[in-house]
């Protein structure tokens, strides 16, 4: 657990480092000790439970006998660590640390023995000050490193999270080299993880003090959040290694803050760029598919591959992205990412992901779990948010394998916004292809469109083509109709192609159909089509608070407090549908009092593909701003909340008092 932010007491850290003795820059400790010679993997309960009741003995002990239970521990998952708010507010009569006696009834080591007697490793929190970052105020360990080094080592703590809050000013390095050298002094082989925020550049200096340093701040269950975290992160791919590993913060995964096509993008990037998969969601809560996600032992295999590179990007134009990381054994992982809010066709080559010239290559789907053979060419249409992961390698056999046969489908009316749209009882046009990227031809190949229930679907071209050889492609165009009674909600059309000799290929279009029109009135009061938020949930007829939905205050930009509107976060998209039959959206604009002076955003109106109006960059010391936009004719309606530039800390933006006029 972090603060976004720390408050420091200015001019104390010199008189307190001199008063508790920390040391100058010393020796390595880290090096050749044998730990996190790949990432660790494991499991905190920050992001489930925060500090909340639930988080407890029983908890822990829990995740270490599903650990076991559902095979997380055999694909290689092994710390079990605790967060903050494990201790008392106060340390004990000798100078110790407290458990709490609610919370831990039992005491942390005999949580630890319960987790080492699975064959697993246990984890504790502390901070690098002079107290954690809960606001409850519980002890840190600046001043008293040691002696809680001494501690953790006779609790049996096989991991340390050792975080940045109330540090006093004191200089990152000396505080976090103190700590390093106290473990090295319990003579207990202890992973040392920094989480000093990536503030001072960790990556710089940690090498030989840490095995891994966050490089970020706190990441948050939203597409927003864990997008900005990856790309800050994968910038930094030259500074990982075995035994340091840049770290991006625990995942998210199974939180329900994000869609399962971007959980799964979230798991890829954190694995391609050899980040450290600690599970930050309560497991007796998870569903089969956050398990299916993180139990995908092919993708751990690139996270954990032991030649120890973090994979980067050989390319990225307009939100798509190719990565690529070496393995050990000569194959490349190459992901390929959407970031954008429409589907998109990404593609590169064997050449270009640097594997030699050669007839043909082996490629393998690590979702799919299939083996095709390719002539050189590897690509995807990939679905808003999300990615699909390749293990490209040098088989003699390679012919062995079918062809790369690559499915898609598009839509010839898809509304210029994030979601294709289908309206019911009206007909939808949807072309769908199938292409080779295989050496040899795919004979008999035969195309289908598979729509739910109740649907109509008609081809209205050829579905079969006798052979595909080399780069050619067969297209289909289909008429789609979905009844007039279907309800508002997503849906798949998926098209599906078979062919010789062995193979198959498919793809999954999710369409949308919308709730009607708004009517005229606060647009707050009308279901939206999609939103996306930088941290937390975007709030109705309240700020962002960041955390769980409902949790915020009374909009209120510069002392004015609006009973309507929307608290978001930037970067942030709140989308509506309205169908042509709208005219206008009015709102006040500005960042929310409840955060610091150093909150910006670009507040942005669109209608469909065409932005209307902008506020230009607004900061916390700015009053509200109005904005009117012509929406006349539009399908689609966009409220966009752009970072100011200054990246998306403490951007709480909103949309006050927002109101759309409709026939």
């Amino acid at each position: 657990m972090t603060l976004k932010r720390v408050t420091v007491a200015a001019g104390v850290g010199l008189l307190l480092a001199a008063c508790v003795g920390i040391p100058q820059a010393s020796a390595a400790v880290t090096p050749g000790d044998g730990l996190a010679l790949t990432p660790p993997m494991g499991f905190n309960n920050w992001n489930s439970t925060h500090c909340r009741a639930e988080f407890n003995e029983a908890m822990i002990k829990g995740i270490a006998d599903i650990f076991v239970s559902k095979g997380l521990k055999d694909a290689g998952y092994q710390y079990v660590n605790l967060d903050d708010c494990w201790a008392l507010p106060q340390r004990g009569p000798d100078g110790n640390l407290v458990p709490d006696p609610v919370r831990f009834p039992n005491g942390i080591k005999h949580v630890a023995d319960y987790v080492h007697s699975k064959g697993l490793k246990f984890g504790i929190y502390t901070s690098a000050g002079t107290m954690t970052c809960n606001e409850n105020g519980f002890p840190g360990s600046l001043g008293y490193e040691q002696q809680d080094a001494d501690l953790f080592a006779s609790y049996g703590v096989d991991y340390l999270k050792y975080d940045n809050c109330n540090n006093q000013g004191v200089d990152a390095k000396q505080r976090y080299i103190a700590m390093r050298d106290a473990l090295a002094k319990t003579g207990r082989k202890i992973l040392y993880s920094i989480c000093e925020w990536g503030e001072n550049k960790p990556w710089e200096w940690a090498a030989d003090v840490g095995h891994m340093w966050r490089t970020t701040y706190d990441i948050s269950d939203s597409y927003g959040s864990m997008l900005g975290i990856a790309k800050q992160n994968w910038a930094l791919a030259e500074h990982a290694g075995p035994g340091r590993w840049n770290d991006p913060d625990m995942l998210e995964v199974g939180n329900g803050g994000m869609s399962g096509i971007e959980y799964r993008s979230h798991f890829n990037l954190w694995a391609i760029m050899a980040a450290p998969l600690l599970i930050g969601s309560d497991l007796r809560k998870a569903t089969p598919e956050t398990f299916e996600i993180l139990n995908n032992r092919e993708v751990i295999a690139v996270d954990q591959d032991p030649l120890g590179v973090q994979g980067k990007p050989i390319k990225s134009a307009n939100g798509l992205h190719v990565f690529v990381k070496p393995l050990r054994n000569g194959d490349k992982a190459v992901l390929l990412f959407n970031e954008g809010e429409q589907q998109s066709r990404i593609s590169t080559s064997a050449a270009e992901i640097g594997l030699p010239r050669a007839a043909g290559y082996k490629v393998r789907d690590l979702w799919e779990r299939t083996d095709r053979h390719t002539a050189g060419e590897i690509s995807a249409t990939v679905p808003p948010h999300g990615s699909v992961m390749f293990r490209v390698s040098m088989d003699p056999r390679w012919a062995a394998y079918p062809s790369f046969v690559e499915a898609s489908v598009d839509t010839a009316t898809v509304y210029p916004g994030a979601l294709p749209l289908v309206r019911p009882g009206h007909d939808t046009t949807v072309t769908t292809a199938v292409t080779n990227n295989g050496r040899l031809p795919a004979v008999q190949v035969d195309a289908s469109l598979a729509a739910p229930a109740g649907w109509s679907v008609q081809a209205g071209s050829p579905s079969s083509r006798l052979v595909l050889r080399t780069g050619q492609s067969l297209s289909t165009k289909w008429t789609v109709k979905a009844p007039a009674s279907a309800k508002p909600g997503s849906y798949s059309l998926q098209v599906n192609a078979k062919y010789q000799p062995g193979g198959t290929a498919s793809y999954a279009l999710q369409v949308v159909v919308p709730q009607p029109a708004p009517r005229t009135g606060f647009l707050s009061d009308f279901p939206w089509l999609r939103t996306t938020n930088g941290w937390g949930p975007v709030e109705i007829d309240k700020s962002n608070h960041e955390a769980q939905g409902g949790d915020g205050n009374p909009i209120t930009i510069q002392g004015a407090r609006y009973e309507k509107g929307f608290g978001a976060h930037s970067p942030g998209v709140i989308e509506y549908y309205v169908d042509g039959k709208c005219t206008s959206v009015t709102t006040d604009v500005g960042m929310d009092d409840e955060q610091d002076p150093k909150g910006s955003a670009n507040f942005e109106i669109w209608a469909d593909g065409r932005k209307v109006t902008e506020s230009g960059v607004l900061t916390n010391l700015m009053p509200a701003k109005s904005l009117s936009a012509d929406i006349t004719g539009a399908i689609l309606v966009r409220l966009i909340a752009a970072d100011g530039g200054d990246g998306n800390s403490n951007d709480h933006a909103d949309w006050a008092d927002t109101r759309i006029t409709c026939s």
